[in-house]
């Protein structure tokens, strides 16, 4: 039941259905009633700062978050946190852990931090991983406590969330110049039995309990499953087929006169792969993979400005909505076709993640986040996680994922970095080399 533990986003949207809604906050990481804001009408100046600036105060006070909000102990990172800092809660997400793991490397390249004391912070939370953080043939729960790592309440060994701890682990693997990070990754990353997560099949699980065994949901429909797929045919120890790259659909859907595939999930699935793996110029038998995410933001754009009747806060400088928290609690929800109980609510990382895909009108989104409602939703680590300003609700809460994939794709629009980076590693290489990816 829904009830009985944390809910992930991928349970919200596949295993019990867009248009559900996730538990109340009294369900979540076991947060208690959330406090919400209310404050008058947003009377902000517009952002004077170039698009540069605000993309690195983002950055910035992103990578704080990942700094403050990782164990001392373990280095895990707590899968949410109060948006201003001083949060005793205790459990974290793998899948924050590897964001965060990634915000380290932009964090020591970009000076956010102390190199030396970033480059401990990453080999402890290795040596965490590597060592003593319970596993199930080199898969890892989904929510673990942040100190002694035990699996928290009843959560799943996840498979998208191990291959995004897994995309962090690869990225400080490359990026530090350091015997010990490097052999810690490759044992990390070796040890997976992604032959297991096949269950049978020829597509992945989701993921297994010890209590019931696999899940029935598979990874089956394109979203952002491409990072598990590519992960585990370039594993040099225990690939699957390359096959299976073919064995998940790629629905099409028409929205404005854009075709695009998508498997009608939030605009997230359109983002988490492309922050790691890079797909630009690139394409497979199917598609350019990097123009179809184009695609689907403009889509999810013009979705947005369509509900202004409903919403009227939405505009082209105002849109965005993507899995996130809302007024009660947590739900997965975007567009086209529409998805969950929208309600003029704005989460920042829908545009924040996609700064690489549509640039000049997300930018414009940010920059009037940063202006206007400065007073409100800006806070210690930049976004929080969602707003409705039609009812003055803000959210008391950062989430890690939100917060990481925005840091990441601002930094893969300013630099490239994390992709340059990630892309050293022969696997994806040979990865995307296998399933027959060439120059689009």
């Amino acid at each position: 039941m829904i009830g009985a533990r944390p809910v992930s986003r991928r349970e919200v949207v596949r295993i019990y259905g867009i248009g559900l809604i996730a538990s109340p906050l009294t369900t979540l990481a076991g947060c208690g009633k959330r406090a919400s804001r209310s404050f008058p009408e947003p009377s902000g100046a517009p952002y004077q700062g170039t698009d540069a600036q605000l993309l690195d105060e983002i950055q910035r006070a992103t990578f704080q978050f990942f700094w403050d909000q990782a164990s001392q102990k373990s280095g895990q990172v707590k899968d949410r946190a109060l948006a201003n800092g001083h949060d005793s809660r205790m459990m974290s997400s793998i899948a924050a852990t590897g964001f965060g793991l990634s915000s380290l490397c932009i964090g020591d390249q970009r000076g956010y931090g102390k190199s030396p004391e970033i480059l401990e912070r990453v080999r402890k939370t290795l040596r965490f991983l590597a060592h003593d953080l319970p596993n199930e043939r080199g898969f890892f729960f989904h929510f673990v406590h942040m100190d002694t790592g035990k699996r928290w309440e009843k959560c799943e060994l996840s498979s998208i969330d191990s291959s995004l701890l897994l995309c962090g682990v690869l990225t400080a693997r490359q990026y530090f110049a350091d015997q010990e990070i490097k052999d810690l990754a490759t044992k990390i990353y070796e040890r997976v039995d992604w032959p297991w997560m096949l269950n049978g099949g020829s597509t992945l699980s989701m993921g297994w309990t010890p209590e019931s065994g696999f899940l029935n949901a598979r990874w089956e429909h394109y979203c952002e499953l491409m990072m598990i797929y590519l992960l585990a045919i370039g594993s040099p120890t225990h690939p699957i087929p390359a096959s299976s790259w073919n064995a998940w659909t790629r629905p099409k859907i028409q929205y404005q006169g854009i075709e695009y595939i998508s498997g009608n999930d939030p605009i997230f699935t359109h983002q988490y792969s492309h922050a790691w793996f890079d797909f630009r110029k690139k394409r497979d038998a199917y598609t350019d993979y990097f123009e179809n995410s184009i695609k689907a933001t403009k889509a999810h754009r013009l979705f947005c400005l369509s509900l202004h009747d409903r919403f009227p806060d939405y505009s082209d400088d105002l849109w965005g909505i993507s899995a996130s928290d809302y007024v009660k609690g947590y739900t997965a929800w975007g567009g086209p076709p529409a998805q969950g109980p929208i309600d003029g609510s704005i989460v920042p990382c829908a545009t924040g993640g996609s700064v690489p895909f549509l640039f000049d009108d997300c930018m414009r989104v940010l920059r009037n986040l940063r202006g206007r409602y400065r007073e409100k939703a800006w806070v210690k680590y930049s976004f929080v996680d969602a707003f409705n300003p039609l009812t003055g609700w803000y959210d008391a809460d950062v989430l890690g994922i939100d917060l990481g994939i925005t840091m990441l794709m601002a930094e893969n629009h300013r630099s490239g970095f994390v992709w340059n980076t990630f892309m050293k590693n022969s696997e994806a290489q040979f990865a995307m080399q296998k399933v027959g990816f060439h120059a689009a």
